[in-house]
């Protein structure tokens, strides 16, 4: 699509007892708004830290390759965003920690609400072959990349006996 750029990112499903403990860590506090109808989502990301938002519009489009998605996203003034917020959305709340595992830098979501429980990390990279080259971090369960499920615009309509169910069936 016309003014859209390749997203290079692979997901693990994350074992929480595995994983480094960043219980006083700084993290970033994700608050997303998936608009119902479209294939958009309204974001608000907080530091902890400094208090500081940034709050964007991001639509994701279906790609043959689950790794390389085509992304559209623009940077919103609060105003704006209050605007798009009163549209009717599902939502989903989760904290984002940086882990570094094998000199790569990793995002940890651990998610709230509905889905608490959840855990998954990711990692963006410039190109393909980075991206492949990636080892699975010893605290990632499995590799969740190429499974829809665990897209956010899939993962805001679960409850937690739906989630409850996906987990199961990746254990």
């Amino acid at each position: 699509p016309k003014y859209a750029h390749y997203e290079r990112e692979r997901r693990w499903l994350v074992d929480p007892t595995k994983r480094p403990d960043f219980s006083d860590a700084p993290y970033i506090l994700i608050e997303d708004r998936y608009i119902q109808g479209t294939r958009m989502r309204l974001r608000r990301m907080t530091d902890n830290v400094s208090g500081k938002n940034a709050v964007k519009l991001t639509k994701k489009y279906e790609a043959h390759d689950p790794l390389a998605r085509p992304i559209v996203t623009a940077y919103l003034s609060n105003e704006e965003f209050e605007l798009l917020a009163s549209l009717p959305a599902q939502f989903l709340r989760k904290r984002r920690y940086k882990v570094m595992f094998d000199r790569d830098e990793f995002g940890i979501d651990v998610f709230e609400g509905q889905l608490s429980g959840l855990e998954l990390a990711e990692i963006e990279c410039p190109d393909d072959a980075t991206l492949r080259k990636i080892v699975t971090p010893s605290w990632g369960v499995c590799d969740v990349s190429n499974m829809r499920a665990f897209q956010g615009g899939q993962l805001v309509s679960l409850d937690a006996v739906g989630l409850a169910s996906l987990l199961n069936r990746q254990s």
